[in-house]
Order: C-alpha cells, then structure tokens, then sequence
C-alpha cells in the first residue's frame, strides 16, 4: 500500500440502483488487493485486463493475482486521450480474440477515464456485449466516469462521439493509487468533484470550499469524502435516468464548452478537467448575462476553481467559430439547435433548449479578453 494512504476504515459500499437490478461501488484504500471482495463480479474463466504503459507497472501486477485459476491476459495501451480512438479499441477486439474470450467473459478497465471508456465500449461490442469491470486509477475517473455506463472514443470531429450506455458489474475504487497520481492530474479530477456541488449540491459546494486545502494535501479522509458524495450524487441520477432522456444531461454542466475545447486544442493542451473548469466557467457566464444567476455565483465558483489550480478562461488563441462549430455537434442538442446545462447559481444546474449563439459568442469573446 502507497504511503500515506494508510486506513483502518472499512471500505464504503455504494450501490447504483437500476431498477430490478444494482451493482456496487466500493471505495477504501488497499482495493485492488482485496480480489475476495470483488472476485465475483467477474463472469466466465476468460478475463482481458485493459491498462495503459503508464498505469500497469504499477498496478496490474497486483490485479493479475486476484485472478488466479482463471484464463486471464494484459493488455497495455499507450496514455492519453489522444490515444481514445477506434484504432486502439480494434487492439481490444483483437486481444479478446487472441484470448477465445466468448460471450461470458470480462474485460478489467484498469486506469483512468480513457481506458474505461474504452474497455466499457469494447465490452459493449464484443459479441454484442460482455461483462467488465471497472478499478479507476485517477481521481477524475473515479468520481465521474467509472460510475454510470457511459462508454465511448472520440473522433477527429468530436469527443466520445461513439459509444453506447453499457453498465459495469462494480466498480473498485482503490484510494491508495491516488498516491502515485500526479499533481495536474489530481487537480483535473478535482473539477468534476466540484461539478456535483455546483450542478445540484450546495451543501457540497460549501465542504468544498472549506476543505479543498486537504484534498489538494492528499489527505485521506478528505478524499474519501469527496469520491464517496461524487459517486452517491452520480449514483442517485443514473438511477433515475439511465440512458440520459432528463435529468442526466445535467451532469454535462460545463461539457458541451469543454469537450468543444479539447476538440478544438487537439486532445493535448489540456487535460479533461483543465477543459471542464473553462467549460463550467462560460456556462456560468452564460447563465449570468441571461440573468439566470448571479455574478457572485459565478465568483464563488471561479474562486474555487482557482485554489484547485485550474484554468478558469479561454485561451487568448482558441478560435471560438470553430467551438462554436464543434458545440454543434454535441449529443445533447436537439434538432440542430444547441441545448446547454445552465445554472440558476450554485447547486442549481439546468436543461435550457435553443439557446440563441449571440451571447454565447459574447461570453466566448470575454473569456478570451480576459485570458488576453
């Protein structure tokens, strides 16, 4: 177990409740050694670990013995959502072919929200479909995109614009890797935990604010904290939205901008939640010049994002006709009319349809006035 990661608390169980069936999350440090625990979400005797050469050195080893007697194979995947493509998700295909992994089989989704989107979207395909599991390795991949089925990759037109919704069996969240996680990384994470206080939970938007000094410090109650509120936040939506016909687009808040953004950059200049900070902060923008909310709000949220390190506007060369162009694209709109995550301020996220582009370059143009 990393240092400083230590726990004698027992491990947080979380269920996502999907009608007339569930699966867990479980949260503690010291997880991915705990195979007793989550053995049996493993269906079959064929079983694919999906890492990347960044991740598996240190980790996969350790699942691989929680494997014992069953048929089991590595594979290992270069890092970085670059690397999110159909061309990599072919290399999956061929290792479970490799492996005469049939129709009950598992893929393993060892590291961040790259390899579990794309081992989620694999597992969705093959044979039209097979188990996985998830053990996210990053702070961001834990809080957000572990949890919830959406599985995808990206194109060069647009991000996780292929994908299906494709449930995981559990999901193992071992706390102590985040010991090993770099600090950029650790603050990209931090953006999505702070989406679930400013989307629907002021209250976690407060703790937040009071206790971001110890999440930045690794602490591990602190983090335990902030995953397991992110995850029962999450966990409460899906189950009531499933496949994203409501109330699910509203963890978007910030997404449409943000996956525009790193569409727009390349997939290079900024990592996930560095885009997201951006993409919250315009929503929030946004919501104020149509005086949907407040600029205190919007203060409150910059000011958080900011002690987490994180970039809160456009850069000053980011052609905001090509975001605009990309915004286009995005799944939620409807009919070809943009359809944005807005808020009413702090904890009160909406879905508001047919939103006209003038403010919307507006705010773009004061984003990048401010950047500038």
């Amino acid at each position: 177990m990393s240092p400083g990661f230590e726990t004698a608390m027992a491990p947080l169980h979380i269920d996502v409740a999907l009608g007339t069936r569930s699966y867990p999350i479980w949260i503690g440090a010291g997880l991915l050694d705990d195979a007793a625990r989550w053995r049996g979400a493993i269906r079959g005797r064929h079983v694919l670990v999906v890492s990347n050469d960044v991740v598996a050195p240190l980790y996969a080893s350790r699942v691989r013995a929680g494997l014992g007697g069953l048929t089991a194979s590595t594979l290992v995947l270069p890092d970085g959502e670059a690397h999110k493509t159909l061309e990599a998700t072919a290399r999956i295909f061929a290792a479970l072919a490799e492996l005469k992994a049939s129709r009950d089989a598992t893929i393993v989704a060892l590291g961040g929200g790259v390899i579990g989107d794309m081992s989620g979207f694999a597992a969705a395909c093959w044979m039209r479909g097979i188990a996985f599991v998830q053990m996210p390795t990053t702070l961001l991949a834990m809080v957000d995109s572990s949890v919830g089925g959406k599985t995808a990759v990206d194109l060069p037109q647009g991000k996780n614009l292929v994908g299906a919704f494709h449930q995981p069996r559990a999901v193992v969240i071992d706390t102590a890797t985040l010991a090993t996680l770099p600090d950029r990384e650790l603050r990209s994470g931090l953006a999505e935990v702070v989406k679930y206080g400013a989307l629907g939970d002021a209250a976690f938007f407060a703790w937040l604010e009071g206790n971001i000094d110890a999440l930045l410090a690794r602490d591990p109650a602190a983090l335990v904290q902030a995953i397991a509120t992110s995850c029962r936040n999450k966990a409460g939506i899906v189950a009531r939205d499933e496949t994203e016909q409501g109330e699910r687009a509203l963890l978007n808040f910030g997404h449409t901008f943000g996956h525009a953004l790193e569409t727009a950059t390349g997939y290079g200049s900024f990592v996930h939640g560095e885009a997201i900070a951006i993409g919250m902060m315009l929503a929030a923008r946004l919501s104020a010049r149509l005086q949907r909310a407040s600029d205190a709000d919007t203060d409150r949220l910059r000011a958080l994002l900011e002690r987490c390190g994180l970039p809160t506007a456009l850069p000053a060369n980011v052609d905001r006709s090509r975001l605009l162009d990309l915004m286009r694209l995005d799944k939620k709109n409807v009919s070809g009319r943009l359809r944005l995550i807005l808020w009413r301020g702090i904890g009160r996220a909406e879905i508001v349809s047919d939103v006209d582009e003038e403010p919307i370059r507006a705010v773009m143009e004061e984003g990048l006035r401010a950047a500038g």
